[in-house]
């Protein structure tokens, strides 16, 4: 490995020669210079310096000033500012200056030594720091998951999960995805196992987990406020990981009051799981209640027309006292400009809705556009377009002017989403529904060990279409797929992100609770 190349500028540099010294005794390579102007020429005569260490009284131009040329010209290299003054104005200067570290003389060795470990050497000592802290949680969450995980347990030991694909996703530590993978589907193995076991005696129980359709009566409708604004954001298809991402961009002006967890209903598919939130209802009773709300899989029709009508009526069951709600859904940019437009509307209002749609969009778009495939590969690319979205869209825009203003804001989703990559085949009628990761039908026929099996809609709360349909509900990262023409979808599919199964990343949801800053 080529040695570290400083470039120190000051005025006293005869005075630094034992921190020089040092800095050559451990391995560094420092060229100095007396004043800022020698310091730019250097830079233009010598391409390969790595740090800078500049001080900020220099005559001739000043280290600010000599920063700010530096930033302008190599952006890249990071700078150190070194001073004799403590005034706070001088460090907030210096600071909006972007530069990467500050030092107040007389600095000890020991001091520039940690700050160049930061600089240089912080990318490879996280990454060994990660690697080795993964390799002990790897053990433990294999030996956690080992003994049996309960309704309790599950959520929390994803996140445990998450938390460390997004610490492997900040370093590079590229070696360890894939045990991470394999530990993932592991767990996803596990958990349906768990879900097949449970599922039907969770829906029949009135005091059973946080599910969608108990959602707004157990965590959101008991918090609302009488005497100030409640927004209510769902954001379609969100899994966990993406809100851990979202998090730190929404908490610049935003306070989390409470971060929780709810299971989506099966299948974990918008008509279901969004029906069954805003209804407060599972499917079939939503079917029998509302009939003329409801639309089969098989029938012409949107699944999802009537959610602010199905939304009135469990506020109308449920709360004591008269809401005056609005309800938007935003599907398109002309809704989303409107939304911002108008969103101090919603000050007005008990409760304001939001379904937003875009990352539901996305991965659909995903599906169909080569070029979306390729820029959102695997997870971390997936995150990465969510964020860059979320920053960009007017959705933020409408949710900072908020946060100027008192507000409770709770931020949810339906339903997660899974990365699938095997197929199984599935023989059916042409009426069966064409999901990739849930099926219902007649005389289906399927690998039954990649199925969580429904014989009985009425037990899993669902609707049942005709005298003999069933539910199949795909594990794991399988995905369904016709004998014909088997090839081209399988090639079509393969690697692109799904939902209505059973998997951890569908059925565990965020719902979060927060107030402005």
């Amino acid at each position: 490995m080529s040695k570290v190349k400083i470039l120190w500028a000051d005025d006293e540099i005869d005075l630094l020669k034992p921190q020089l010294f040092f800095l050559e005794k451990k391995g560094y390579e420092v060229a100095t210079v007396t004043n800022g102007h020698d310091a730019l020429d250097h830079l233009e005569e010598f391409k390969d310096i790595d740090v800078i260490f500049l001080d900020e009284s220099m005559p001739g131009i000043t280290g600010l000033e000599t920063l700010q040329k530096i930033k302008a010209k190599y952006n890249h290299l990071p700078v150190v500012l070194i001073t004799k003054n403590e005034a706070e104005n001088l460090m907030e200067e210096a600071i909006g200056s972007q530069i990467d570290d500050y030092l107040i003389k007389p600095v000890n060795p020991n001091q520039i030594l940690l700050t160049l470990k930061k600089i240089i050497d912080n990318r490879r000592l996280v990454s060994e720091k990660t690697a080795s802290d993964y390799q002990q949680a790897f053990r433990e969450l294999h030996m956690e998951m080992s003994s049996g995980l309960d309704l309790e347990s599950w959520p929390e030991f994803y996140k445990k999960l998450i938390d460390w694909e997004l610490r492997l996703d900040s370093s590079d530590t590229d070696h360890l995805d894939e045990i991470l993978t394999m530990q993932k589907t592991d767990s996803n193995k596990e958990f349906g196992k768990f879900v097949t076991k449970n599922y039907q005696n969770w829906i029949a129980d009135e005091e059973g987990p946080v599910m969608s359709h108990n959602l707004m009566r157990r965590k959101v409708l008991p918090e609302l406020s009488e005497s100030i604004p409640n927004v209510f954001l769902l954001l379609d298809n969100l899994r966990y990981d993406q809100w851990k991402i979202l998090e730190p961009i929404i908490t610049e002006r935003f306070k989390v009051l409470k971060e929780e967890t709810f299971l989506s209903i099966l299948p974990t598919a918008t008509q279901y799981s969004r029906n069954a939130i805003f209804s407060g209802l599972l499917p079939s009773d939503i079917q029998a209640y509302y009939p003329d709300l409801w639309v089969n899989d098989f029938e012409p029709g949107g699944k999802n027309l009537h959610e602010e009508k199905l939304l009135n009526f469990q506020l109308d069951r449920l709360m004591k006292r008269k809401i005056k709600m609005q309800y938007h859904k935003i599907t398109n940019t002309t809704h989303a400009k409107q939304l911002n437009d108008n969103i101090l509307n919603a000050l007005q209002n008990d409760l304001t809705v939001i379904v937003y749609n875009f990352i539901d969009t996305l991965s659909h778009a995903r599906t169909e556009m080569e070029v979306l495939k390729e820029l959102t590969g695997d997870e971390k690319a997936y995150r990465s377009l969510t964020k860059s979205w979320f920053v960009n869209s007017p959705l933020w825009s409408a949710l900072q002017k908020l946060s100027e203003h008192k507000i409770n804001l709770f931020i949810t989703t339906d339903h997660g989403t899974i990365r699938v990559n095997s197929p199984s085949k599935v023989i059916a009628d042409r009426d069966t529904t064409t999901n990739l990761r849930y099926k219902v039908g007649k005389n289906l026929r399927y690998e039954k060990g990649d199925v969580f099996e429904v014989l009985d809609p009425k037990s899993g709360g669902l609707p049942r279409p005709n005298l003999s349909s069933s539910f199949i509900f795909a594990k794991e990262n399988t995905f369904f797929l016709y004998p014909n023409n088997y090839n081209k979808f399988n090639k079509m599919y393969r690697d692109t992100f799904q939902h209505g199964g059973v998997s951890l990343e569908e059925i565990i949801c965020p719902i979060v609770s927060l107030i402005p800053k």
